[in-house]
């Protein structure tokens, strides 16, 4: 990741922006012609510098449980216990952390499924588990994709696409648009007419699908970079104690600030958590002693750099996989 120049971090900058921006309106607000960034980015996704996926709404099946859960392991085992995390379909996010804790995963399943088989039988039942706390996610104040927007000239924020109400109700997918949202998950640029020919519909009708669920809110087109890629030396989970009567207020004060991609109210230790990403260690130095001291309501936090993103949005991380499963190759049985 460290040999890319100014004009690919650029690149992936648009596309952290807008996933499925043309070549042609990249190029006009990066200043460069089609031709450069359709190779340019060509190559940034054969490297898997890049990701680009359409997610579906959490509830787009209908009502889920969201868990943040946190993870000790036996010295030398996270790796081989990310990825066998990763391998569960129910899990969203799995990254390994420092801290008290050796790995952070999001757990997302339906609320009929077992509580105590999802998040103690099957857990503990891993190969290097040590232990493990689970906080409920109670509420979603701000979820993003655009934090590379802090890199941005103020021209190439044309790029950005407003965010839609994320609320879907399960009678509003049939099985096209599930369908296409398979298609597109995997492949995330992939155009209306390969995901109409696979599917068997017309151009036009993929096309007004996809987009009368993003309009929904059924789904998002999300961009995966490495944030190192982007010259970003830390992506940071915090979890917040914050006063019950602040929660709403000491939210909102985040959301204002742009490094804040995700922030969410839990039910456990901590009130808040929400994941932060800087492009030095300077600007955490200034988040923790100017931002977070200058918050009315927050009593005290802790924090866990990721060192090691293994899965986000459901999807493996290209940057991860090869390393993931060579340690899983190691475990025996």
């Amino acid at each position: 990741m460290n040999d890319l120049d100014e004009l690919d971090r650029r690149i992936l900058a648009a596309l952290h922006v807008n996933g499925r921006a043309s070549w042609t309106d990249i190029a006009q607000v990066i200043g460069t012609s089609t031709t450069t960034v359709a190779r340019r980015a060509q190559q940034l996704f054969a490297s898997g510098a890049v990701r680009v996926a359409v997610l579906p709404n959490l509830e787009h099946e209908g009502p889920v449980h969201v868990f943040m859960v946190r993870v000790s392991c036996a010295p030398g085992s996270q790796l081989q216990v990310a990825g066998l995390l990763a391998r569960n379909p129910d899990i969203r996010f799995v990254a390994i952390v420092t801290g008290a804790h050796d790995i952070v995963f999001e757990l997302v399943a339906p609320k009929a499924r077992d509580l105590y088989s999802m998040l103690v039988d099957y857990v503990h039942h891993i190969p290097g588990t040590l232990n493990s706390s689970a906080d409920l996610v109670l509420h979603t104040y701000k979820v993003t994709y655009d934090w590379s927007l802090q890199l941005l000239d103020q021209a190439d924020k044309t790029l950005a696409v407003p965010p839609k109400p994320q609320s879907c109700e399960p009678g509003h997918l049939d099985e096209v648009d599930r369908g296409i949202l398979a298609a597109t998950r995997v492949d995330g640029r992939a155009s209306f007419q390969s995901v109409a020919d696979g599917l068997g519909i017309s151009e036009s009708t993929a096309r007004r699908r996809l987009e009368a669920m993003l309009e929904r809110g059924c789904a998002t087109v999300a961009t995966f970079i490495p944030a190192a890629a982007l010259g970003f030396e830390a992506e940071i989970l915090f979890w917040l104690s914050v006063e019950p009567a602040m929660l709403d207020s000491v939210a909102e004060r985040l959301n204002a600030e742009r490094g804040v991609r995700l922030i969410t109210a839990t039910l456990g230790q901590a009130s808040l958590m929400c994941e932060v990403i800087m492009p030095t260690t300077a600007d955490i130095h200034h988040f923790t002693s100017r931002t977070l001291a200058s918050i009315p309501g927050i009593q005290s936090w802790t924090a866990n750099v990721q060192v090691l993103a293994v899965k986000r949005g459901y999807l493996m991380w290209p940057w991860a996989e090869a390393r993931v499963e060579a340690a899983l190759a190691q475990t025996p049985g």
